[in-house]
């Protein structure tokens, strides 16, 4: 035998011998998750035992969304008509086929506790257990959490692989070219300090040692192992620390759809009567039913759920999200009880241990999300008095609320289990330092000159307005758990932890009437939103109601609304269960000053008909910015007969061009709307700069002139998607 093929017949069976043990080593890692955090003597749950499907779609852009992540899941609830496209996990890589280069590196984004790293679990999971992906040969998981650690060490891409994987560097495997290899990358979000592409030295060599930092870099440009596949997720914040042109594709996980809600319930509970009870209990909270799109709100709505339908005394099911993760909060106390207190089911769960260390993980909590951080070092934890001994004791008990987790160095970090456990209870802590101390952690840079009533009073007017000061809606949630924590039957719930009986009916009346101020003051749509949602955890409905009963009778006078009244019908329209398909302006008014009103929703229909509704130019300000918009659902809209004139058709170009813009059809859309060869043109220059998306044009009964021929010149050009363009009667 010759001695090249002996060798590598020799490499063969090595590569196979510690592909099985990789395999083995990452079944046995990934095949058991636990809900929540894994404690000490609980029972594993498979994770193909309860794995449902996540809604993967394609598509998006690397630029930053920093919305707050609730705005972007309300956002992502409204059911689009016609749903982008679908991916399953294991087809992450398959090339889609209006593609002709393969994909080496996927970019998935998603808000905190959607489920990525369970995905990416599942993807390895897959593989290990020979279901998926076969023509992998290894695939190499990190997260981002354990390469901070490295940062101040010096690694060769194969030493950091040999580092983590040591079946690779047992058997002796220095070189991955000649093998099809996938990293995964988890938790972008989490990388101190960010990535920085802008100053990074070139390495192409896997065995020189450099930096962590530059070697993920290296890697994510194709430097280092090229012919690799890179798997990355990351929260939507930090998407654009990956520059666009080292990015193939970008998938986004919307999390569960309303099918995938059930199902998800279902497989949670084995009593059907019960799980029917939850599912209907769930849809009729609307708040509620849009955070169970996270897979992580939903474990806390059955762990909250479950405990509440046992009881024998059969109280009410929480409806709001205070009362939701006051719920939880008291679940975790009464199984700190049991568990490491020795007591029963029956006693009251605030013990002063207890009640010590929810004060210190509020404070903790509180000073972390003013700094906008959701992983803690033990730095952190000691600038907010917690010494670490603590905290190890504070996240053994509290397992399923505050996280230890440890490294290859055995370094801490920690972090709540979800972003909303910890903004509600960072809002527990403000509440408590008031109602105790009468001291607002709020009030640093606010002044009270021009409020009036009671202390109580301006301090959730405060809040209020720090809310919606804040420009990224970074507060919103933290508002929504602050005025629900207000009500005395939440305070009841938390009877032991709370020493006050919470605000007066009168306090609570006046927040409500300063709340439906600052609707009615024009703000803008994610705001007014939010404060619909502020007064839902306050109990009152009466706006909403007041829009629900003309609309239901037919009675809806759209000269007669006051601003707060139109943003209830605002609210009302984007928050129905229905699908917002057809949006028809002349259902409310044939006038522009509706017609600005109502763009919210414009933005969340498939298709908006707004012909013959005396629009001039000024309604194309506000249709460009929809147009503009990354989260904007509109794909198809009828302008035709309105006086647009060239000055509006040249505002409208601009949203066209934009590379948000995902427009399909102007049917009809801009005949009849006196238009001549200047406004063509911008048609033109804007189809060129944006031609992937419209496919049908109407500028019939316009006067184009040669610019209509440029138009019908876009026909015949591959590039564009343009297929039907109606010019005639011109």
């Amino acid at each position: 035998m010759k001695q090249e093929e002996l060798a590598e017949r020799l490499h063969s069976r090595s590569q196979a011998g510690v592909q099985q043990k990789l395999k083995r080593n990452l079944q046995q890692k990934f095949e058991c998750v636990f809900e929540g955090i894994a404690e000490t003597g609980n029972p594993k749950t498979l994770l193909n035992q309860i794995y449902t499907e996540l809604y993967i779609t394609e598509g998006g852009a690397t630029e930053v969304n920093q919305d707050h992540e609730v705005r972007q899941i309300e956002t992502a609830s409204r059911k689009p008509h016609r749903p982008p496209t679908t991916i399953t996990c294991e087809d992450i890589f398959k090339t889609p086929p209006d593609r002709d280069q393969p994909i080496r590196t996927v970019l998935t984004k998603g808000v905190a506790g959607i489920g990525k790293t369970v995905l990416t679990q599942k993807f390895s999971l897959d593989w290990a257990e020979d279901k998926a992906n076969q023509d992998i040969h290894f695939i190499f998981p990190f997260t981002f959490r354990e390469l901070n650690v490295l940062k101040q060490k010096k690694f060769s891409l194969v030493e950091l692989v040999h580092q983590f994987f040591t079946e690779t560097k047992e058997a002796g495997i220095w070189i991955f070219e000649d093998f099809q290899v996938t990293f995964i990358l988890d938790g972008l979000d989490e990388c101190r300090p960010p990535l920085d592409f802008n100053n990074t030295q070139i390495l192409t060599d896997v065995t020189e040692s450099t930096s962590v930092d530059v070697l993920l870099m290296n890697l994510i440009r194709g430097n280092l192992l090229p012919s690799a596949h890179l798997w990355i997720t990351t929260r939507p914040a930090a998407a654009n620390q990956i520059p666009a042109q080292w990015v193939d594709m970008v998938t986004e996980v919307r999390g569960f759809t309303d099918p995938q809600k059930e199902e998800y319930f279902s497989k949670r509970f084995t009593d059907e009567e019960q799980t029917n009870t939850i599912i209907s209990h769930i849809k009729r909270s609307r708040s509620v039913h849009i955070m169970c799109h996270i897979p992580v709100f939903c474990w806390i709505t059955a762990t909250v759920l479950e405990d509440v339908l046992k009881t024998t005394d059969r109280r009410p099911l929480p409806k709001t999200l205070t009362e939701m993760y006051i719920h939880f909060l008291v679940v975790q106390a009464k199984v700190k009880n049991i568990k490491y207190d020795g007591g029963s089911d029956t006693d009251p769960p605030w013990s002063p241990e207890t009640r010590k260390m929810i004060e210190s993980l509020g404070k903790l909590a509180f000073e972390q999300l003013k700094k906008g951080n959701l992983i803690f070092y033990e730095s952190d934890l000691t600038e907010c008095g917690i010494d670490i001994s603590s905290a190890s004791v504070y996240s053994g008990v509290f397992t399923q609320v505050f996280i230890e987790e440890r490294g290859l160095y055995q370094d801490k970090r920690f972090c709540f289990i979800h972003l909303s456990v910890q903004e509600f209870l960072a809002a527990l802590h403000v509440h408590q330092t008031f109602t105790n101390t009468g001291v607002n952690l709020l009030s640093e840079e606010q002044t009270t000159s021009q409020r009036s009533g009671s202390a109580q009073t301006q301090f959730y007017q405060t809040a209020v307005d720090q809310a919606l000061q804040s420009p990224n809606g970074h507060l919103d949630l933290f508002l929504r758990f602050l005025l629900g924590l207000s009500l005395p039957t939440n305070h009841s719930l938390l009877q032991g932890l709370l020493t006050q009986t919470g605000s007066s009916s009168e306090t609570n009346q006046e927040i409500s009437k300063y709340i439906k101020k600052k609707i009615s003051e024009n703000v803008s749509a994610e705001r007014s939103i939010n404060l619909f949602h502020c007064l839902n955890e306050l109990k009152d409905q009466t706006l909403v109601e007041e829009i629900q009963n003309k609309l239901s009778s037919g009675h809806l006078d759209t000269d007669k609304l006051s601003p707060a009244q139109w943003s209830a019908l605002v609210f009302i329209l984007l928050s129905s269960d229905k699908d917002l398909d057809v949006f028809d302006l002349k259902k409310y008014s044939t006038s522009e000053e509706v017609l600005q009103k109502l763009l919210p929703v414009v933005k969340a229909s498939n298709k908006a008909v707004l012909s013959g509704c005396n629009l001039s130019d000024r309604s194309c300000e506000g249709l460009s910015s929809v147009l503009r918009s990354q989260s904007s659902s509109l794909r198809h809209v009828d302008l035709s007969n309105n006086d647009l004139k060239d000055s509006g058709v040249k505002i409208l170009s601009d949203g066209l061009k934009s590379p948000g813009c995902r427009l399909e059809t102007l049917r009809s859309g801009l005949s009849g709307c006196l238009i001549t060869e200047e406004g063509c043109s911008s048609l033109v220059s804007a189809l060129k700069s944006n031609p992937s998306h419209l496919r049908l044009l109407d500028v019939s009964y316009n006067h184009p002139g040669d610019s209509g021929q440029e138009l019908s010149a876009l026909l015949e050009d591959p590039h564009w998607t343009l297929d039907t363009l109606r010019s005639g009667l011109s």
